[in-house]
């Protein structure tokens, strides 16, 4: 299925629409809508179907979170999303008017072959991964490519490390070295435990938890935030896979100040709507070998003169990256 991507003239016109609804919104008077209280800023907490949660930012209203139905016309809104909305006090409803621009967007295919925005305004992603579920380096890989592909800066946070014993606990810590030699820090943390490693990495953030289901992130938001009251599933015994907790994306205050989004559990984080050069790029590593291979066209497998094998049979870059490259290509080229 061939990607379909906006022209710059598409861009432009979407983004002039925008900006007047935003200017319109603002100038509201107290004829336009006389049953609504005056617009002010706000923040999607959640999304469900054709509704959202709004947090009043100002105002009034300001620490509230109410019910809001979105005008139509609008592009789909995400958790963390800063939008213009107006309080309707005799339903005790809102009405979202216009989307704020963006700073950060992590999106993700979904089963129908659409992109699916996953939440906005991040400022750091959590990949939460765990000794059980087995954790894969292409899984994990996925989820660089996607964070790289956002511009969003990303945090490996091994949870349960209270079951990290035996050989296959030393081959989890070697694999992870490997990801902070390529500057993804990561962290261990047990949400049975201490989370004092963590506190200071989402302090004063907006904050994002991604991960296949089964690796507690869930069990993470209730020791950070006992309130929230998560649900927390067992993993199968039967398939080792987590099974589904959180079914939309929710956005959380942190008493250190800062602000955490779960989002739903995904097991395959796929990428079929990037396009070749953009999953390279997420190779970060291997950016300063694109262009020095014999060929122009070189696809870096089993060509004369290429750079990149050349360079992970020399030692500069791992040779299961370069594999794990090809194998997200492929299955992008598949779809």
């Amino acid at each position: 299925m061939s990607k379909r991507h906006l022209s710059q003239q598409q861009t432009q016109r979407i983004r002039q629409l925008q900006e007047k609804r935003i200017s319109k919104a603002s100038q509201a008077g107290p004829d336009d809508d006389a049953h609504l209280d005056p617009p002010g800023t706000g923040l999607v907490i959640a999304r469900y179907g054709s509704r959202t949660e709004v947090e009043g930012l100002e105002g009034p209203h300001a620490g509230e979170v109410w019910r809001c139905h979105i005008r139509s016309n609008m592009e789909a809104l995400v958790t963390g999303d800063r939008v213009i909305w107006q309080a309707d006090t005799t339903s005790q409803a809102g009405v979202v008017t216009a989307l704020l621009p963006r700073r950060s967007l992590l999106t993700r295919p979904d089963p129908y072959q659409r992109i699916k925005p996953v939440a906005a305004n991040i400022d750091r992603i959590l990949l939460v991964i765990a000794p059980l579920p087995t954790v894969s380096p292409w899984l994990i890989d996925r989820y660089i490519v996607a964070c790289e592909h956002s511009d969003i800066p990303v945090l490996i946070v091994l949870n349960k490390s209270d079951l990290m014993q035996g050989p296959e606990a030393d081959a989890l810590r070697e694999r992870l070295a490997e990801y902070h030699a390529l500057g993804y820090p990561h962290i261990e943390v047990s949400a049975l435990g201490d989370l004092s490693t963590l506190r200071p990495e989402i302090s004063g953030r907006t904050v994002a938890l991604v991960g296949q289901s089964g690796v507690g992130k869930s069990s993470l938001v209730n020791v950070l935030l006992p309130e929230a009251a998560q649900r927390v599933n067992i993993i199968s015994d039967n398939s080792g896979l987590g099974q589904h907790t959180t079914t939309t994306s929710r956005l959380f205050h942190l008493p250190e100040g800062g602000m955490l989004i779960d989002s739903p559990g995904i097991r395959e984080f796929g990428l079929w709507h990037l396009d070749e050069d953009s999953i390279r790029r997420g190779f970060t590593e291997m950016r300063e070998f694109y262009g020095d291979c014999r060929f122009r066209n070189c696809q870096h497998q089993s060509e004369p003169g290429c750079a990149l094998r050349a360079a992970a049979e020399a030692g500069k870059i791992l040779p299961r990256r370069l594999e794990s490259m090809h194998r997200l290509i492929a299955e992008s080229k598949s779809q």
